[in-house]
């Protein structure tokens, strides 16, 4: 018979590991080129570098979870952290819908605005009830791609079978007469290719990332009037970091801080370099006219910002915090 190890050799065997560093795992949707993992990694390796017994482990490509299936685990504090458009949770907190609304945010610098603002404070006091909290903040642009014909003005996607992200895109894309086809910006791809989608709006990293460009016939870049802004923090279950030392809390807080600036520098970048991939991949692009845009936030004010408030609670507070931002 097979003789069991003595207990006193088990414990010898464990003790390493009950003395290692403290591991969180960060879970996210992105491939390993993009922003979103780029600010997670510099994250992990500026807490590495303070050597304080904290070592971050990401899961990239939805290795762990699936993309939309991250805030409820994060929340349970199964998962410990992870780089997520807020609006996917927008069915467990409809206040995260407006984090992705259209017309809202002008552009980058005013995204940053807006998380840093009493609108910004209203968002975290609702994560804080379901234990999370954030660690970056970050807004990226994006734009529209499409198989049927360019997309500028609301009538372009009158018949349009279109994925756009957040249930206020959709409100607004349904109102100007598209067919609406929910899915994570992972799923673009093959519901492209196999005829399900005619069109997307995501952000300009996904589209590159996601490599979109192998299937769109028109990409509408973001630019100087850019109508979709998607907020995507850097978030964190927050029972999980209040049982961090005051050392490992400071080292990730000071991470957090440098990655928050690297995220919004790159974005600008990102916005450049989808336009440039999509014409160095031979799509047409179009451009998003100052009209175009006025059309589409006024439709936007009689569907999503409507609805908006009608089914959330301190809609109009919230949106009117959102609104006086400048």
């Amino acid at each position: 018979m097979k003789k069991s190890m003595p207990l006193a050799a088990v414990a010898v065997m464990l003790a390493p590991l009950a003395a290692g560093a403290e591991t969180l795992r960060l879970s996210h949707q992105w491939a390993e080129g993009d922003v979103r993992h780029q600010v997670a990694q510099m994250v992990a390796d500026e807490v590495a570098a303070a050597d304080v017994d904290l070592e971050i482990q990401i899961f990239p490509n939805q290795t762990l979870f699936k993309a939309r299936e991250q805030y409820t685990p994060l929340s349970r504090g199964q998962l410990d952290m992870t780089v997520l458009p807020l609006s996917y949770a927008g069915g467990q907190q409809p206040a995260y819908n407006l984090t992705l609304m259209p017309g809202l945010v002008r552009n980058l610098e005013h995204g940053d605005r807006l998380s840093k603002s009493e609108f910004g404070d209203a968002i975290r006091e609702v994560m804080a009830e379901d234990d999370v909290m954030v660690l970056v903040d970050g807004y990226l642009a994006g734009g529209f791609g499409s198989n049927k014909g360019c997309i500028t003005a609301p009538e372009d996607v009158q018949g349009v079978t279109i994925r756009a992200a957040g249930k206020s895109f959709e409100e607004m894309l349904a109102g100007a007469g598209a067919s609406i086809a929910s899915m994570a910006s992972s799923e673009i791809y093959p519901a492209l290719q196999t005829g399900v989608l005619d069109a997307a709006n995501t952000s300009s990293e996904s589209f590159v990332s996601y490599r979109l460009y192998e299937q769109l016939k028109c990409y509408t870049p973001a630019g100087d009037t850019a109508l979709w802004f998607m907020y995507q923090p850097m978030i964190m279950n927050k029972t999980t970091f209040e049982e961090l030392t005051e050392e490992q809390q400071a080292a990730l807080m000071a991470a957090a801080e440098k990655a928050e600036a690297y995220y919004l520098a790159e974005g600008k970048k990102g916005d450049d370099l989808a336009r440039e991939t999509f014409r160095e991949a031979g799509v047409e692009i179009a451009e998003m006219t100052e009209e175009d845009f006025n059309a589409w936030r006024e439709l936007a004010k009689e569907t999503a910002f409507k609805v908006f408030v009608e089914e959330t609670p301190n809609g109009q507070e919230l949106l009117d915090k959102a609104l006086a931002v400048e």
